[in-house]
C-alpha cells in the first residue's frame, strides 16, 4: 500500500506586497482633495449669498451635504476640514437676516443645524487622531459654535434651546467617536494577541520537532560510540560496525536539520528558475519500521505490531504519531535499560491508538518525567483533541498511550491528494 507523504510542516508563504503609489498619483490625490474643499467653500458662498433672506434653516441644512466634498481634506488633514466646516457653519449662521420682524423668528429657527456637519468631523477627528488633536478639535468647535450661538440666538429662550442643543451634538459625536476608537484599539490589541500567540505556538512546534529529531539520533550515537571504544581493541569488526552507525545516524539528523534550517529560512516559495523550491516529504507510520531498525542498532529490538486498515492519513496526524513513537522509542534507548519494547499502531475507525510498551526500569531519577520528552507529546496530541497517557506499569516497565481523533475517510483521502 502506498503512503502519500505532505510537504514539511516548514513551509514558508510569500507576502503580497502593495504596489507603492508614486509620486504622481500622490500629487493627484492631493490635488482631488483639495479641489473638494475649494468646492465646498464656493457652494457654501452659492448658498448663502443667493438663497432668500427668510430661508434661513433651508440654507442650514442645504449646507450639510456639501461636508461630503471635505473627505480628503478630512483624510489628510483633519482640522484643516474641521476649521473649514466651522467657518462655513459660522457662515450660515452670521449672515444678515434682512426679513421682516413677523418673519424674523422663522428665519432664525433651525440656523444652528449647519454646525451638525463639524459634530461629524469633530468626531472623526476624536475617533482617529491623537488626543493632542482631540483635545484642540474639541477647544475650537466648542468655542466657535457657542460664541456664535451666544451671538446670534434670536432670545433668551432660543438662546437656552440651541445652546443645550449644541451640547448634546457635541457630546454625542464624541461619545461615537471614543466607541469607534476604542473598539478599533481592542480590534488591534486582539490582533496583537493573536499574532503573539501564534509565535509563540511555532517556537513550540520548532522545539518539539527539533527535540524528536535530534533527541533519538544522538541517543543512538551515545550508545553506538559507547559499544565502540569498549569494542575497539577485542572486537574491530563490532566497533566499525558501530562506526557506520554513527556516521549513518548523524548523516540522516545532519539532513534532516538542513532541510529543517532551510525550510524555516525560506522567504519565497518560487526558486529562481522560477519553480516551487524543493521540500522533502515529513515522517509518519510509514518510516517506523525503519525507526525500529535503528533503534535496533541501538541495542532495543523493537516488535511493531499494526491492527486495523493501514490507509493513509492526515500529515499532522500522521507527523504526531511518527514523532510520539520516535520519541518513546528514544526514552526507551536513554532510560528504560531493558533490550526489547513493542510498537502497537491501531487504525480505528475514529481515531488512530498509538502505544509503547517497554519492560524496563521505569522512570529513574534523571529519566524522561524531568525532560521534554513527555512533555512534547502530550502538547501534540492535545493540538489534534487526541489523549495522551504515560507512565510504569503495574507489572514493571514504561506505558506511552496516544489516541488522536481521525477525519472522515472522505476527508482524510482529500488531504492526501
Amino acid at each position: 500500500m502506498t503512503t502519500t507523504h505532505q510537504p514539511a510542516a516548514g513551509t514558508s508563504f510569500a507576502v503580497q506586497r502593495r504596489p507603492e503609489k508614486g509620486p504622481l498619483a500622490m500629487t493627484r490625490a492631493a490635488a482631488t482633495a483639495w479641489a473638494g474643499g475649494v468646492l465646498y467653500i464656493l457652494l457654501l458662498l452659492i448658498l448663502v449669498g443667493g438663497a432668500p433672506r427668510s430661508s434661513g434653516p433651508l440654507v442650514a441644512v442645504g449646507s450639510l451635504p456639501a461636508v461630503s466634498l471635505l473627505v480628503g481634506v478630512l483624510r489628510r488633514a483633519p482640522l484643516t476640514a474641521l476649521l473649514l466646516t466651522l467657518l462655513g457653519a459660522t457662515a450660515v449662521v452670521v449672515v444678515p437676516q434682512r426679513s421682516p420682524a413677523a418673519s424674523l423668528t422663522l428665519a432664525y429657527q433651525g440656523q444652528f443645524l449647519s454646525y451638525l456637519a463639524a459634530d461629524l468631523v469633530l468626531g472623526y477627528i476624536v475617533a482617529t487622531c491623537g488626543r493632542r488633536a482631540a483635545v484642540v478639535a474639541m477647544s475650537l468647535s466648542f468655542c466657535l459654535q457657542f460664541l456664535a450661538i451666544g451671538l446670534f440666538a434670536h432670545g433668551p429662550d432660543f438662546l437656552i434651546v440651541d445652546a443645550v442643543i449644541g451640547l448634546l451634538a457635541m457630546a454625542a459625536s464624541c461619545m461615537l467617536g471614543l466607541l469607534s476608537r476604542e473598539r478599533r484599539e481592542h480590534t488591534v490589541a486582539l490582533r496583537a494577541q493573536e499574532v503573539a500567540e501564534a509565535v509563540t505556538a511555532e517556537r513550540l512546534r520548532i522545539a518539539r520537532e527539533l527535540h524528536d529529531m535530534i533527541a533519538h539520533s544522538v541517543g543512538i550515537v551515545a550508545i553506538q560510540a559507547g559499544v565502540g571504544s569498549r569494542v575497539i581493541h577485542t572486537q574491530p569488526e563490532e566497533a566499525r560496525a558501530a562506526l557506520r552507525a554513527i556516521e549513518t545516524t548523524s548523516r540522516q539528523t545532519l539532513s534532516g536539520l538542513r532541510r529543517t534550517l532551510v525550510a524555516l529560512r525560506q522567504t519565497e516559495p518560487e526558486t529562481a528558475t522560477g519553480g516551487t523550491a524543493p521540500l522533502a516529504p515529513s515522517p509518519g507510520l510509514a518510516d517506523v519500521e525503519r525507526l525500529a531498525a535503528a533503534t535496533a542498532d541501538a541495542g532495543v529490538r523493537v516488535e511493531v505490531r499494526i491492527g486495523g486498515e493501514r490507509r493513509p492519513l492526515p500529515a499532522d496526524v500522521d507527523l504526531s504519531a511518527y514523532r510520539i513513537v520516535q520519541e518513546a522509542l528514544t526514552n526507551v534507548v536513554r532510560h528504560a535499560g531493558t533490550g526489547h519494547c513493542t510498537v502497537d499502531i491501531d487504525y480505528g475507525d475514529g481515531e488512530l491508538s498509538v502505544e509503547v510498551v517497554d519492560g524496563g526500569r521505569g522512570i529513574p531519577e534523571d529519566g524522561p518525567g524531568h525532560g521534554f520528552g513527555i512533555v512534547g507529546m502530550r502538547e501534540r496530541a492535545a493540538l489534534l483533541h487526541g489523549r495522551f497517557s504515560a507512565g510504569p506499569r503495574p507489572g514493571g516497565g514504561f506505558r506511552v498511550v496516544a489516541r488522536l481523533p481521525l477525519p472522515e475517510l472522505v476527508d482524510a483521502a482529500a488531504d492526501t491528494r
